[in-house]
């Protein structure tokens, strides 16, 4: 009989368990696509394709910039760069993704941004044409604007 009752108390416990786990596991949200290239124009400092990289939790979501061709003109330091990204909303509008996350970069490499952080909502479809990437470095701003859409297309949400 105490067998029984263990077996019983042991089984109710992992059920209870699994339902809770469900509970708080995190809700499935996804960008799509999760990855697009851009060619950015960085007036005076030269320019190129950039690949950006998009995440998304809940309202929540971050968008990473990476290059080869957009390089830094000086060694720079692990998160030295003060950065915000700005696409614009096929609704209207614009939404920022800021940060100064970014590796550390020899003279002459290409640049990485990111993540950078921001606040997106459930439809929202960002795309870079039409806003602008500011990186602070050293004091000087450096404005690159993309050269035309991204592409595949721009990042939509859930």
């Amino acid at each position: 009989m105490r067998i029984k009752r263990l077996g019983t108390g042991a089984a109710l416990a992992a059920g209870t368990l699994a339902v809770a786990g469900l509970a708080f596991a995190p809700t499935a949200q996804a960008v799509t696509p999760q990855t697009a290239t851009i060619v950015a124009g960085c007036g005076i400092y030269g320019g190129g394709e950039a690949t950006l990289t998009a995440t998304q939790s809940g309202t929540s979501a971050t968008i990473t910039l990476t290059s080869s061709e957009i390089t830094s003109p000086l060694a720079l330091a692990k998160d030295s760069i003060t950065s915000t990204l700005t696409l614009t909303k096929a609704s209207g509008g614009t939404t920022a993704f800021t940060g100064t996350k970014n590796p550390a970069m020899a003279a002459g490499a290409g640049v990485t941004v990111g993540p950078l952080t921001g606040t997106v909502a459930s439809g929202d479809s960002l795309q870079a044409y039409g806003g602008s990437l500011k990186m602070v470095i050293f004091g000087i701003t450096i404005t690159c604007t993309a050269q035309g859409p991204q592409s595949p297309g721009p990042f939509v949400y859930e």
